[in-house]
């Protein structure tokens, strides 16, 4: 086997091991719950009856052996049946596929912004660090450092105060019907996710700043940025096409880990703006005690974390030459 080939192997397989112990442990969440799984299940008001819990028991298979449980477990999820939510009395994967839309370009377009805002702040630093103008760069550095550290509901408090309230420019809920047509209905997506989307870019861009600004100042001191500089090219130049390329590689890195945190941060921003995402349906499913769809949005989440380390796997070779050189095609 090629080298190329056993590292696509080995990485296959890691990300199979996540998924299996994601799924594992979403199978076994609301039975680690003290006393009957069906009691944490029941979202009904007042004592159930035992004739209740062993219906709800019979529903969802709690009556069976736990192996059993397990293995229509993996049976229903390769068929994409995910459960019967209890707080909507839906199927799950309806639930999540109807507000997954609105949680996909929230955390993706959150991200794409909190990664250009930081990455290109955290670069400017770096360059204006290593140019001889420290004053400037320490208060580009304690302004980040100060908007990072506040807490996005705050933040989200804020802007629908600006935007909704004073001036009336954008509209503070997120959750009511859109109007009609096809083209209004966009506009109105787009007018609704405008403060949302800036919160988490506000609320993100520290991390990739500081990336970008440690990783951008330890690029600058290597020999191949002295030796392009010898060269004659301008300082843009160096700065942009050969220091800022070669700093990626650990915000690339960072991004693939972030893209499952963003869901959970998303749920105190989709809560303020009551934005019909996911995180809005996590919080209303742990406030109903809602296992199964909580269980449906968590294996959600893993799904995108490991296919955002795939998207960086596939992005280092592009990014650092060094790495391709690496994973060239080598006989065993």
């Amino acid at each position: 086997m090629k080298m190329q080939d056993r590292s696509w192997v080995s990485r296959f397989g890691q990300h199979a091991t996540v998924l299996w112990v994601a799924v594992t442990l979403n199978f076994a969440l609301p039975r680690l719950a003290p006393g009957d799984p069906a009691l944490v299940m029941y979202t009904g008001e007042g004592v159930p009856t035992p004739e209740e819990l062993a219906e709800l028991g019979s529903l969802y298979g709690l009556d069976e052996p736990v192996m059993t449980q397990y293995g229509r477990f993996w049976l229903n999820l390769l068929h994409g049946d995910l459960g019967l939510s209890t707080g909507h009395n839906r199927p799950v994967a309806e639930v999540l596929l109807e507000r997954l839309p609105w949680s996909f370009a929230l955390v993706a377009l959150g991200l794409i912004g909190a990664i250009l805002v930081g990455t290109l702040l955290g670069a400017l630093s770096a360059w204006r660090r290593e140019s001889g103008r420290p004053a400037r760069e320490k208060g580009l550095l304690v302004t980040v450092l100060a908007v990072d550290s506040m807490p996005g509901f705050w933040i989200g408090m804020l802007l629908i105060a600006l935007f909704s309230a004073q001036l009336g420019w954008l509209p503070s809920y997120a959750s009511a019907a859109l109007p009609e047509g096809s083209g209004a209905a966009l506009l109105e997506s787009i007018r609704r996710l405008i403060m949302p989307v800036l919160t988490m870019i506000i609320t993100s861009m520290g991390t990739y700043y500081l990336l970008a600004r440690a990783s951008m100042g330890t690029v600058l001191g290597e020999p191949f940025i002295r030796l392009a500089r010898a060269k004659g090219l301008p300082e843009r130049t160096v700065a942009a096409k050969h220091a800022l390329r070669t700093a990626l590689l650990p915000i690339t890195t960072n991004a693939a880990m972030a893209a499952g945190s963003l869901v959970s941060g998303a749920v105190v921003i989709e809560t303020v703006f009551s934005y019909p995402g996911l995180g809005k349906v996590i919080a209303d499913a742990v406030a109903a005690r809602d296992y199964p769809l909580l269980q449906g949005a968590f294996l959600l989440a893993t799904l995108g974390v490991i296919v955002a380390n795939i998207v960086a796997d596939a992005l280092y070779p592009l990014l650092d030459p060094r790495v391709r050189k690496s994973r060239e095609v080598i006989p065993a």
